[in-house]
């Protein structure tokens, strides 16, 4: 009996082991739980990234936007500048703000990788990412026309999602 117990521990510690590799590889990575879609977005007051003037989020976001979580030190976020382009082009409005950041460092990643955004806002406590639920840059969300987000992408944006995106900010 005393040889049982003695095992106990070890049993204990692969069934657990085992729940969790069940769950991981079940769980998707890509998506992220939105708890913020479906609800107005975050009243904040940002910096503005040229001039350090702090503006209020939801004044910056008149009309349909997709706000974009990004940052220099951030690799996915360069691979996903060409696909921001690609909106602007299309004609949706993007709101940027540098997470985690410095001010000279984002200005020269603009530089290096083109610049998508029409406001360029700063969140460099990441105290703006906290109430928006930011898990990790790239992140972004389409905010409608009343100001409530109505979808949240987690990484580098995809065809598919800039498809979403433009059809959502033209309604």
């Amino acid at each position: 009996m005393k040889r049982v117990l003695a095992f106990a521990p070890l049993v204990a510690l692969a069934l657990l082991a085992a729940l969790f590799v069940g769950y991981s590889l079940k769980r998707n990575p890509h998506i992220q739980p939105a708890a913020l879609v479906g609800r107005p977005m975050p009243d904040l007051a940002l910096p503005r990234l040229e001039s350090g003037q702090p503006v209020q989020i939801r004044q910056a976001a008149r009309g349909p936007v997709l706000v974009n979580f990004y940052a220099s030190w951030c690799a996915p976020c360069e691979l996903e500048a060409p696909a921001l382009m690609r909106l602007r082009t299309q004609g949706v409005t993007i709101i940027g703000v540098g997470y985690k950041d410095a001010p000279d460092n984002t200005l020269a990643f603009l530089g290096r990788v083109g610049d998508p955004f029409a406001v360029h806002l700063l969140d460099r406590d990441g105290r703006a990412g906290l109430e928006f639920g930011v898990t990790g840059v790239p992140e972004s969300y389409v905010v409608d026309a009343a100001g409530k987000i109505i979808a949240k992408y987690t990484g580098e944006l995809t065809p598919d999602e800039e498809l979403a995106i433009i059809a959502a900010t033209r309604r």
